[in-house]
């Protein structure tokens, strides 16, 4: 399993672009045969602040994620709406989601 939490900084703005486009991205992801598990989360005190969690059945369905056309229209869309370049941190789960 293979988890990654994203973190996102927006230009103020933006938020509604990115929550549309995010998740129409989330729901093409969820119909991936790899993909576990998406979530999409703002900050309440910074509404320009996301963050993404995503779970993958293994690092080949993050690769194949990558290759998709709802990831690749999602970052395209929001590759402007970036106050800096998202930082995606992988993780090791510990227990069973």
């Amino acid at each position: 399993m293979v988890v990654y939490c994203v973190d996102v900084y927006l230009v103020q703005g933006g938020q509604d672009i990115f929550i549309k486009a995010t998740m129409a991205n989330r729901e093409g992801t969820r119909k991936e045969e790899g993909n576990i598990r998406f979530d999409v989360l703002q900050m309440e005190d910074d509404s320009s602040r996301f963050l993404l969690y995503e779970v993958y059945r293994s690092e080949d369905a993050v690769q194949a994620h990558k290759e998709t056309e709802h990831y690749l229209i999602w970052r395209k869309t929001v590759a402007p709406l970036m106050a800096k370049p998202r930082e995606g941190v992988r993780y090791r789960p510990l227990s069973e989601i």
